[in-house]
């Protein structure tokens, strides 16, 4: 008999899985974003809302959102100038408000976030990447939804969804620059040869070869296209 901890496991890692497979050259860059809110949200204990946000030239927006709720509260922060999310993308540390029935700092934000029906708030910053600063908001309903081991999900969640932030605004900026639709392009392709190489050659799943990828990008404050790139041409891998 399997039990509760066990099926919860399962799910969790089917879910990962899911997101591993992904070819990041395949895929339109929304298309990404949005299956890894859509994913965090359906995965996360109390199904939680969950979007992205992103300050690009000291400008914030959502550029994803698993329900209208999060992009009402993430709305909220940016017109406040002030809120987790914003506190996360400016200092690349976690920002909460852990009860927002009482909070320590940002009260008029919390206060309608409670009235809302939001319990507790997280939002995780994305690992580093140029042209772009941001977090993955996660708006709980429950004040007992967001232990220590979700905190480490919405911490693997964030790391996907920092490399199609990242390659959007290459995108973008390729409209005036056609140089930089090349670069996200072979961003994607050499992220995906990486994760291919890991997966030979220490028989890891395609989740697990992207987080180690994009566990060696948050301890060497690298992006993770150049983790991946000096991987490509030097066979290389600093977390081996």
């Amino acid at each position: 008999m399997t039990r509760p901890d066990d099926d919860r496991a399962v799910v969790v890692q089917t879910a990962f899985d899911e997101l591993g497979r992904l070819s990041f050259a395949d895929h339109s860059l929304e298309s990404l974003l949005q299956t890894v809110t859509d994913v965090a949200g359906r995965v996360l204990p109390g199904q939680p809302f969950t979007s992205v946000t992103i300050v690009h030239e000291n400008r914030p927006s959502t550029v994803a959102a698993s329900g209208a709720l999060a992009v009402e509260l993430d709305e909220l922060q940016y017109r406040l100038g002030a809120g987790p999310c914003l506190a996360a993308a400016a200092t690349g540390a976690p920002s909460e408000i852990p009860d927002t029935r009482n909070p320590s700092e940002w009260t008029e934000f919390a206060t309608h976030a409670a009235v809302r029906g939001c319990d507790t708030i997280l939002s995780m910053p994305l690992p580093p990447q140029e042209l772009v600063s941001g977090a993955l908001n996660v708006y709980a309903r429950h004040s007992d939804a967001l232990p220590a081991e979700t905190r480490k999900l919405v911490s693997r969640f964030a790391a996907y969804a920092v490399v199609p932030v990242s390659n959007m605004y290459l995108y973008t900026s390729a409209v005036e620059r056609a140089e930089h639709l090349q670069a996200a392009l072979d961003s994607r392709a050499v992220i995906d040869q990486a994760k291919g190489i890991l997966m030979e050659r220490y028989r890891l799943t395609a989740d697990r070869a992207f987080q180690a990828l994009a566990r060696v990008s948050m301890e060497t404050n690298t992006k993770v296209r150049d983790v991946a790139q000096r991987m490509v041409e030097t066979g290389e891998f600093e977390g081996s």
